[in-house]
């Protein structure tokens, strides 16, 4: 297994492969990983010749006043699961290396990136489209592979990968959840043992909706109410409970169609998102 902080050195390496007419599968991550994680390797090693996993916490999608300092990195124990799953290429670029001196080149992707998460995170998607861009046209894989939990950021990718012409192919895998539910994600280790138990709410709420969906509930205001009242009782601070279109991400006062219903809420210091999708026939 190949691990280096150089473009040169990994563009070099990705070269060879392809001389070679191997296919690569790619999986970027900020590191502190998890099962989630996992198994989109597994999934890029299964369906690919090689995969190239980058970590980097990328300072552009963090405002002056969120975690970037403290977000945890576990470099040991994030290459131990990259060789147990048959990662071949592990790219650390380093902030210098992604941002050098007079960088002044940003990608932005409008319609998908002001609402939901974007709405509270001003400049967080376009720091993400602005890495991942920059992540692809230095690996140039044949795919690329994200996770269902950050659903507007797979959104916002996908636009970006299709409006560039990025010569990629994008695939979504299922949120991973621990077995009460909790989707698993790299900040869930900030919380303390009492919100990690509250904390399953956010799923508990979400199928709770998908339940009133699927036995005739139509009304978008009414599923809000429901999972809002939900949320409650776990004593979070809610940022929001939205209904909205799964491929524009706008706003739904009728439900129809594909539906993402998303949530964010803090549990101390930690701000959890989940969704599901719902299809309505």
């Amino acid at each position: 297994m190949l691990i280096t902080s150089s473009i040169p050195i990994l563009r070099s390496a990705i070269n060879k492969l392809k001389q070679q007419g191997r296919s690569i599968g790619f999986v970027p991550t900020m590191g502190a990983l998890h099962e989630g994680h996992a198994t989109l390797l597994r999934r890029s090693v299964r369906d690919n010749d090689a995969t190239v996993l980058s970590i980097f916490v990328n300072p552009a999608q963090f405002s002056p006043q969120e975690d970037f300092r403290r977000y945890p990195r576990t470099q040991k124990k994030d290459v131990l699961l990259a060789k147990k799953t048959n990662v071949d290429i592990i790219f650390y670029p380093s902030v210098v290396g992604m941002y050098p001196a007079g960088f002044s080149t940003r990608v932005q992707v409008d319609g998908l990136s002001e609402g939901l998460c974007g709405a509270l995170r001003p400049g967080h998607f376009r720091g993400v489209a602005t890495v991942v861009a920059k992540l692809l046209n230095i690996v140039t894989p044949d795919v690329l592979y994200l996770g269902q939990k950050d659903a507007q950021q797979c959104a916002v990718i996908r636009r970006m990968v299709d409006d560039l012409n990025f010569p990629v192919r994008v695939q979504i895998e299922p949120t991973v959840r621990e077995s009460d539910g909790l989707a698993m994600s790299s900040r869930n280790r900030y919380l303390t043992p009492n919100q990690r138990q509250k904390a399953t709410g956010l799923y508990a709420a979400l199928k709770a909706a998908r339940a009133q969906i699927r036995a005739g509930e139509r009304r978008a205001s009414r599923i809000k109410a429901l999972v809002r009242e939900m949320l409650r009782r776990t004593s979070g601070r809610i940022d929001y409970v939205e209904c909205v279109d799964a491929k524009n991400l706008k706003p739904c006062s009728s439900l129809q169609g594909d539906i993402l219903i998303a949530v964010a809420v803090w549990f101390g210091r930690a701000r959890l998102i989940d969704n599901i999708i719902v299809r309505i026939l």
